[in-house]
């Protein structure tokens, strides 16, 4: 593999091996290397403009400042409020810098980019090595891994639901539930991201206590500096937005009503990345809050490319052009929402009124 080709291949990239001679490819074969050539065709994408980045990286920051200063200071609480609000859309955005930082997609030889990030991710409740193993571990599995919830919410059969016991049953609604993503603040990032990675592993995860730590005490350091209600607009709210819109495009970005999984026998990358993402269509201006992780199919497809460089790619490629999609429609977010487990006889999501009886 040439070292232009390994900068920029995703994780369990398709594998594009011939047949062995005298013996006829597989569908599953063939399909991968289709993918493969496919994913090949992406890496012109994939080049960053680290003058680019950092320019948007700017712009960022200062939007950032800007709602954060007027969240902790503005005389009145009705601008402070919205102030929380849009900071927490703003940290959404600079997120999407760390999550490009964490795939290489950017910043990839950085040494001041990493500290940035390093402390971002503490802040954000989402310390970096806990970030881009389970991440790492997502795309590597998308769409394949059913019952695993690592990166990921967990997705089942109906025949895997039929053998749960309760407290199985009862666990996996609560993961799924929209209460759990509306408030992920606490149980995705605090319980998930932070304190389940520490007890799996505590050596390399003890970041984790830190983040909460670290959030807790900025919090109770401006209420005492400015008080308590400065500490919601300007610490707490912030971190619940973007908490929350994080979990719920997370979750729309793998389930949705177009969404086709598949078994490991028959599982390829591309399909994954094709068919089992989404497009989350979107105003420019949320496209521009969430980094453009709404072309979560062509991010699939390669990580490698920069967020500024994926409507690009989606443009350019016609194979991207189709996706199964979603939007912030609160028709589409009750469709996204009622999807409750895999049904391979009928070759989709169901609900749970959809459940065939046993």
């Amino acid at each position: 593999m040439s070292d232009a080709v390994a900068a920029h291949e995703p994780e369990e990239a398709p594998d594009d091996t011939p047949a062995p001679a005298g013996r006829a490819p597989s569908a599953k074969a063939e399909e991968r290397r289709a993918g493969a050539a496919l994913v090949k065709r992406t890496f012109p994408y994939a080049e960053e403009d680290v003058g680019t980045t950092w320019r948007l990286f700017a712009v960022t920051v200062a939007v950032w400042t800007t709602f954060q200063v007027g969240a902790l200071f503005h005389p009145w609480w009705a601008v402070q409020l919205v102030c929380a609000v849009l900071l927490g859309l703003t940290t959404v955005r600079v997120f999407i810098f760390f999550h490009d930082y964490a795939h290489g997609a950017i910043w990839r030889e950085s040494k001041l980019a990493h500290g940035i990030m390093t402390l971002f991710g503490l802040y954000v409740l989402s310390p970096l090595p806990v970030w881009t193993q389970t991440h790492d571990y997502h795309h590597r599995n998308n769409a394949k891994m059913l019952g695993a919830s690592i990166g990921s919410y967990p997705t089942v059969t109906v025949a895997m639901w039929r053998q749960m016991n309760e407290t199985q049953r009862r666990w996996y609604k609560f993961a799924r539930h929209p209460l759990t993503m509306l408030f992920g603040y606490l149980p995705v990032f605090m319980g998930g991201m932070c304190m389940a990675a520490f007890l799996r592993e505590p050596k390399v995860h003890w970041q984790g206590p830190l983040a909460i730590a670290l959030h807790f005490t900025n919090a109770a350091v401006v209420g005492w500096l400015l008080g308590p209600w400065a500490a919601f607009a300007g610490v707490v709210l912030p971190l619940f937005v973007a908490c929350a819109a994080g979990a719920y495009l997370f979750f729309a970005q793998h389930n949705f009503p177009a969404a086709e999984l598949r078994g490991r026998d028959t599982w390829t990358y591309h399909h994954a990345a094709l068919k089992a993402s989404s497009m989350f269509d979107m105003p420019l201006v949320m496209h521009w809050f969430t980094g453009n992780i709404g072309y979560h199919h062509v991010h699939h497809l390669n990580h490698k490319i920069p967020f500024y460089r994926l409507p690009e790619a989606m443009a350019g490629m016609p194979e991207l052009q189709s996706p199964g999609r979603t939007s912030w429609r609160p028709s589409d977010i009750a469709a996204c929402l009622r999807l409750a487990v895999w049904d391979p006889e009928r070759n989709r999501m169901i609900g749970w009124d959809e459940m065939p009886s046993a």
